[in-house]
């Protein structure tokens, strides 16, 4: 089946075509390089692992229920729209919100696979392009698990966000070799990391649960990858330069804000536009979403503050988000839990694997005698 045919939103048929400038760039140092990067590509290596194989696709999946989550989670529960909806409805408005949210994951997985190859190309550092080669690997074998869990367990999808495109967009067509760097890395995929750590946490089902899982093991690499690289190079930059790269985080993460409001999905729902209206105005004031938009910038804020983009007012910005409090974040602290949550379940399936073929060696044994 064509992606196309999952779309609720027409999507375009042709190819979107970023006119990408700046230059590629070999180097003729072949020394060992930055010690910490070299872990970090080595880590990138080990930590390979195949999709068709270290997921349980055989795992059932109720697309009215993706992630087993209380109805209070969507900003209209409890509303007279909610209560004016039958079950139908309420089980279309849960199947279009996970479809738009893993929809989204989907593509910024291609987007990070795209900026990784383009870190390749552009970076001046060996050592550097060794650990960005290592990261396409992993997106696009987070690109190939989003895609397959739409079409075969949600059977629906979205095209991408528009203010996800524009920060994109922006991100690659830039021709400053650390920008996919400022805008994937700390930007895109910081906050997708503490989406995915929101739903993982979340939810009551077992495969979403082992995506997010898995895909967070490589992304927490991903993120400390780009404040490695990012610390380094700024330390060197000047007013203007720091500047420069302030007001492009600003405006990131007011797209990236703005992203989670999710409009299209009202939009698609067959509601009036008073009604999106109505539903928007929900979003933004509900409670749980502001927790979760707060959460969210978990891992965005304090990774700004440790590469030294921290003037006054980028704080200033932060503090009108309401999401200034998270700086005091350990960056270091959530990747070794988000290690440690994947090799967790990694252990438990195993163990159940082993004791269902005991069970099935001695069931064997047993009908012999």
């Amino acid at each position: 089946m064509s992606t196309h045919e999952l779309y609720t939103i027409p999507a375009e048929l042709s190819t979107w075509d970023v006119e990408m400038t700046g230059a590629a760039r070999f180097t003729w140092e072949y020394d060992d390089g930055r010690d910490r990067m070299l872990a970090l590509y080595q880590k990138g290596k080990d930590k390979q692992w195949d999709s068709v194989k270290r997921i349980d696709w055989d795992i059932e999946v109720d697309p009215y229920d993706v992630l087993g989550v209380p109805d209070t989670t969507l900003a209209i529960h409890g509303t007279p729209l909610w209560e004016r909806m039958d079950r139908r409805q309420r089980d279309e408005v849960r199947r279009h919100n996970a479809a738009w949210q893993f929809s989204q994951f989907l593509h910024g997985e291609q987007g990070a696979m795209i900026c990784s190859a383009r870190i390749v190309e552009s970076v001046p550092d060996l050592d550097s392009k060794f650990y960005a080669a290592t990261q396409t690997m992993d997106e696009a074998r987070h690109a190939e698990t989003y895609a397959r869990f739409l079409q075969e367990k949600v059977g629906l999808a979205y095209p991408i966000n528009r203010h996800l495109k524009a920060l994109l967009d922006s991100t690659l067509s830039d021709s400053r070799w650390d920008m996919p760097y400022l805008g994937m890395q700390v930007l895109i995929e910081g906050l997708a990391l503490a989406a995915f750590g929101v739903m993982r946490d979340v939810t009551t089902k077992p495969l979403p649960k082992q995506i997010l899982a898995y895909v967070m093991q490589d992304e927490a690499r991903h993120v400390a990858f780009g404040r490695m690289a990012l610390r380094d190079y700024y330390r060197n930059l000047s007013d203007a330069e720091l500047r420069e790269r302030e007001d492009f985080v600003i405006e990131g993460c007011y797209l990236m804000r703005d992203r989670l409001r999710g409009q299209e999905i009202w939009e698609n729902l067959g509601l009036s536009r008073q009604e999106v209206g109505e539903v928007m105005e929900c979003v933004d004031r509900s409670e749980y979403l502001r927790l979760f938009r707060a959460l969210l910038f978990s891992r965005i804020v304090p990774c700004v503050k440790d590469i030294g983009l921290w003037s006054p007012r980028l704080r200033q910005a932060y503090a009108d988000m309401g999401v200034l409090d998270m700086a005091g974040q350990s960056l270091d602290a959530l990747m070794r839990q988000d290690e440690e949550i994947a090799d967790r379940l990694d252990a438990e399936r195993f163990a159940r694997e082993e004791k269902e073929r005991a069970e099935e060696v001695a069931g064997t044994i047993a009908a012999a005698d």
